[in-house]
Formats: structure tokens, sequence, C-alpha cells
């Protein structure tokens, strides 16, 4: 008896727990109204991490805890819509907008029309399913009719509630666009450009190209946010599309309050006329207008086109652009050896800021542009860090002009050019003289995903160099407080502070080390799973390409920039010097712990609720054995281990390829547990 009320006691804490951090979670990323700090949120979350890991058979997909991500999804499932993502027909003046106000009257007749007006918001479109106040699923647009299965990363966004609250439908889709906000988009540049990676090109493509990280736990750490804007289903209980976006909000969806009810045309006009001058101030990119008749009535009235809704347009906003001298092609030479041409431009006000230099990308983009110095071009500034050139104005093109050449040595070293094929960029392939090569090499080894060195910044970094103090690395190891007085503010306080930082990142653990070394493709997942699966640097220096390939996620590219890496004398001595120096080359006695080759060349499937092991675990368990984890079942498929409430669909596909179905117990038979 005592037993089933302690056991009831836990169920209630960990419930009344999850409640209290669900509403948190919507004041914080819905409402923007936060009432308690962030370390008091990540304390209860701690708490219930904690009791979860303890009672197991609580667990609940719907968590507030299972946002972390953690699961790998390498083939997404295409899916059916039950409803479907029709696109818009595009509007480009005021003038088209009144004609199709006209085409809606003459269908319904001498009757009234108001209309909804929302921001059309620049991300990637996605259905959300529900089922009983649960999210059931996340599916990408697709081509309207089916889409890719994403639910995986999608449950990482935390402005999506992954249980409902209020008086939900049984089961619906809400229809919505996923942004990445400027500002995060700014600060994930800002690191990539600091760990000498290439910033990524705009907010939409970004926010788009995360859906389909096959490591969830990445998109987990992108601040990506989710703004809806419509329901499909049955029974939803409201007569207009205004009435359904208050229905969502009260659910708590975060739906934005920018949308605004018309009571005609003419108010529809004043809103996009308000929003074309306002819409810079928007902490999202937005390139347009979505005007919907508001009656759901009058919506099935009017009807289809083969690929549009009639009662539904999209004006679209003129791009930001400017145009502007282009003075001089410079190009600038990243860790890695790539070149990038920049346009540095006669300065022109653009979207509020002034712009003085505007990405060119690569040879082949000149080529396409015919991009030439003294031209007068356009410039376009979306999300990109630094903005573009999108054409030339021929017309004032200078009599003396000469076609672009794009150059064929490095501008810092004077090494030739190459580039590979199949590749756009070109590199400087002199990796050990070329200087920002290795200048851009430490600051990466330095930076805060790495070896994260307080008290060295990349500035110090390229002084250091300029001096003569370090060559590489390595060097870093080596420098003492009287090697840093001398230079130029760097006052004694400041001098102890680096060479305490440096000695404190010996131990920093081995995954990262590896990430810090700057191998070419090898980021921080795939440093994790190489570091897991060869327990130590000696070891994965001796590995093939065909071995290589063998680790989960590791393909050919990876493969022969590893071995190629570790082919070179320069970086094998660089490991060998660090080695001397103390840093973590393998596995920690904890981390190793566990491990064995058990499972090594198999494969397994993890499907549904376990009871004295949480589905994490399990995976991890597979993992540290040697075992590959994969999200579908296919021919290649060792084992599907099966838990409570596993869908049909994967059990059907295990007896359809013979794959073996085995229980937990069975699971933990095989472990020797």
């Amino acid at each position: 008896m005592t037993e089933k009320v302690n056991k009831r006691d836990i169920a209630e804490k960990i419930q009344a727990l999850r409640d209290e951090l669900r509403d948190h979670n919507y004041r914080y990323y819905v409402l923007d109204e936060p009432v308690i700090s962030d370390y008091d949120f990540d304390m209860k979350l701690k708490a219930l991490q904690d009791l979860e890991k303890q009672h197991p058979e609580f667990y609940d997909p719907a968590s507030p805890t299972q946002r972390v991500g953690g699961a790998i999804t390498k083939n997404f499932e295409t899916v059916v819509h039950d409803y479907p993502m029709y696109s818009l027909d595009n509007s480009y003046s005021v003038e088209e907008l009144r004609e199709w106000e006209k085409r809606i009257q003459r269908v319904l007749g001498d009757v009234p029309v108001t209309f909804t007006c929302e921001l059309k918001y620049d991300g990637a479109s996605i259905s959300l399913t529900y089922q009983d106040g649960a999210l059931l699923r996340a599916v990408t647009r697709g081509d309207g009719t089916q889409g890719d299965d994403v639910t995986t990363n999608v449950r990482t966004i935390r402005s999506i509630p992954l249980r409902l609250q209020g008086d939900y439908p049984n089961r619906f889709d809400i229809r919505g666009e996923i942004v990445l906000p400027l500002e995060g988009f700014a600060r994930m540049n800002r690191e990539r450009v600091e760990n000498g990676e290439d910033p990524y090109m705009n907010p939409r493509n970004t926010a788009s190209g995360s859906l389909k990280l096959q490591d969830s736990s990445i998109v987990a750490e992108r601040p990506l946010d989710c703004l809806l804007y419509g329901m499909a289903g049955r029974d939803l209980g409201a007569d207009s599309h205004f009435e359904i976006l208050g229905l969502a909000r009260k659910l708590g969806f975060k739906v934005p309050d920018t949308a605004k009810l018309c009571k005609n045309i003419d108010e529809v006009v004043a809103y996009l006329e308000y929003w074309d001058s306002h819409r810079l101030e928007l902490p999202y990119e937005t390139d347009g207008v979505v005007v919907k008749v508001n009656s759901l009535q009058q919506q099935e009235e009017l009807g289809y086109t083969a690929k549009s809704p009639r009662w539904a347009m999209a004006y679209k906003f003129k791009s930001e652009q400017a145009a502007t001298r282009l003075e001089r092609i410079t190009y600038q030479v990243g860790r890695t050896g790539a070149i990038t041409p920049v346009a540095n431009l006669e300065p022109v006000l653009l979207a509020g800021t002034t712009v003085k230099r505007a990405s060119l990308h690569n040879a082949d983009q000149i080529a396409k542009l015919d991009v030439r110095e003294g031209d007068t071009v356009y410039v376009e500034k979306g999300g990109e860090i630094i903005p573009k050139i999108t054409g030339v104005d021929f017309s004032k093109r200078p009599e003396n002009s000469a076609p672009t050449t794009y150059i064929s040595a490095c501008p810092e070293c004077g090494t030739e050019l190459v580039r590979n094929p199949g590749e756009a960029q070109h590199f400087c392939p002199n990796d050990t003289g070329c200087p920002p090569q290795i200048t851009g090499r430490i600051q990466h080894f330095i930076s805060r995903k790495a070896m994260d060195i307080e008290g060295l910044g990349s500035e110090t970094v390229e002084l250091l160099f300029k001096e003569g103090l370090i060559g590489d690395y390595a060097d870093l190891y080596t420098l003492t407080t009287d090697d840093l007085l001398p230079l130029e503010r760097m006052a004694e306080k400041s001098a102890a502070n680096l060479v305490e930082g440096v000695a404190a990142s010996r131990k920093v653990p081995f995954e990262r080390v590896l990430f810090a070394l700057g191998i070419r493709y090898v980021g921080e997942t795939v440093a994790k799973k190489l570091a897991r699966a060869y327990k130590n640097i000696d070891a994965l220096m001796a590995a093939s390409a065909d071995e290589l390939q063998q680790v989960d996620e590791i393909g050919q590219r990876i493969a022969g920039s590893v071995v190629e890496f570790f082919s070179d004398p320069v970086n094998r001595e660089r490991v060998e010097k660090l080695k001397g120096h103390g840093l973590q080359f393998s596995l920690s006695e904890e981390q190793l712990r566990g491990q064995t080759d058990l499972f090594r060349g198999k494969t397994f499937v993890v499907s549904g609720v376990f009871e004295s092991i949480g589905r994490n675990e399990l995976k991890k368990r597979i993992e540290d054995n040697g075992g590959k984890v994969t999200s579908s079942v296919s021919a290649r498929t060792n084992f599907l281990v099966a838990g409570a409430n596993m869908g049909p669909s994967k059990r059907e596909k295990a007896d359809k390829n013979g794959v073996p179905i085995i229980s937990e117990t069975q699971f933990l038979e095989m472990l020797g547990d």
C-alpha cells in the first residue's frame, strides 16, 4: 500500500513539474513574458529530468525534457498530408489586389466581404498534426500533397507545444512557418566566423536546412521559432479565419499579433502600406502580406484552382535594393584555404545601414552576373551577414571596362590556387605557410565549442602570430607571462589570465580536442562520433578510409579528409606536440566504462516505450557497445528493439525484411544484464 502511495506521489510531482515547465515555456517563447529566471527554469527542468530518469515508467513523449534532441534521422519518411498544402497566387501591385477583390465579389455576389491580413514570414512551411492534444507529427510542405516527416527535429523548437492547453479538437493540422529570428541568425554566423567557418547565406535557407539535419541535438541548439497561420480539420469550432487564429492562441500556439481583420479592400491597402515601411522593425524576415477572405463559408464557396485557393492572395513587397559603384574586387582567405571574392563598394544607405562591402560568393557567380570593377551594381540586403550583388546596370558600364579575371594565385602567400571537381570555391593549398589559414586555424582551436580558452581572442592571436610568438596552435602551450608582457595593451593581469586559460584547456575532453584540430568536414557531431568509435587519437590516425566509413554518418568525403589530415607529417607532428603538452587524446575512464565491441557491425532500430530503461539510455548502450542506431527499418537492420505502443508500420517492415524483433528484456540479456 505504501509503495502505491509513493508511486502516486511521484507521479503527481512529475506531472506538476511538467505542467509548471510547460506554462513557463509558453510564457517565455510564445508570450515573451517570463516570470522566473533562466536559472530557476533550468533547475526545475533538471529536477524533472532526474525524476524521469529514476522512474522511466512515467515516460511521456510530450514532457518538456524531450526537447533537447539527440535522436538521429538517416532517412526522412515521406508522408501524405491529411489536407493539401496549397501554394498562393502572388500579387505585386495594389491594382492586382483590387482586381482579385473584384473577381471574388463576382463569385459571391453583392454581399459584404471582410479580409484577414497576416505578414508573410520568410521561412520553411510546416504542417503539425495534433491527436488528442499531443503533437503527433510534423511534415514539410513538400509538393503540397506529401512532404518529409521531420517530427524529431521539430520537437526541439521551444515555441511549438508538445501538449496543448484548453479545449482542443480531437485531431487537426495546424500550418505555419519555421523561421530563424534575425538576432539568432546573426549570433550563429558570428560564432561560425569566429570558428573559421563560412557564414550561412540567409535565415530562410538555414531554417529550412535545419529541419533536414540528421542529428536533432544540433537542431535543438539553433534558435528556431514557429509562427502559425492556419488550421485544417473537422469541427474546429470557428466560423472565420480570424477566429481560427484566436483559437490557435488559446491552445498555446505562437500566432503573431500583427494579424488584422480588415472590413474592406481599402483597409487591406492601408495595412500593406504600413508594413511596407515598418517591416524592418520586425525580429524576423518578411517578404509580403497574405490576404485571406475571412469567412470560412465564403472560402468554401470560392474554392480552389488546381494549385491555389481562390480566397487568398500573397502581396509581395519589393526587395530592399540600392545601386552603387563597385570600386574594387578583393579576395579573402579562410582557415580552410577557401577563397571568397568581396565587392568593395562606394558607400550606400540600404535598409537603414551604410553598406561598403557585398558578397560575390565565387568565380561562377562573378561570371554569371558579368560583374566588373567600375560597374554600377544592384545591392540587396536580406538576412545575410553582408549584402549581396544581384545584378549590373549595363547602361552605365564604362567604355574601357574589361571582364573580371578571377585570381589564380593566393592574395596572401602567392601560391597557385586549386579548384576541386564539383566544388564552387577556389582554395589555397598552402595550409602550412599561408598566414590567414594559420591564424584562422588557431582562432578555431581556441573557440568556445573547441578548446574554449579564456583570455584569448582573435585579435590577440593575430598579434601573437605577427610578433612571432606562435606559429601554430601547439605553440600556445609554451607561452609565458614574460613572453606576453612586452606586447601592446597586455597588462600583467591579462597575461596571467591568458596563460591560465591555456593551462585550463588541457582538461578539455577528447572529442572537443579532435574538433579543435580543424580537420575539414569534422564538426562537433562528427568529432564526437569518431571519438566514441576509436577511443583514442592513435587508433583514429591508423584508420583507413574504408574503416572510417563504417562509423555512423561518416561518408567518403569525411573519411578522405580525415585520412588526408593525418597523412600530413606536419599535422602528425602537431598532434605529438599537443600530446606532450598534456592534452586529452583519449576518452576518459568514465567515458570508456561499459564500452565494448559486442555490437560492432550491428544496426538497431529502437521503437516504443520501455519500462526499466529510457529510450535514449537504450540507444546509448547500443552505441557504447559498438552498434549503430537508425530510425527506420530496412533489409540492413539487424534488430528491432520493440517497446510498448510501437507503431504497426515498423513491425510490418521488420516482418517483411526478416528483421528479428526483440523485447527490452531480450536486449538486456544480450548485454549480460
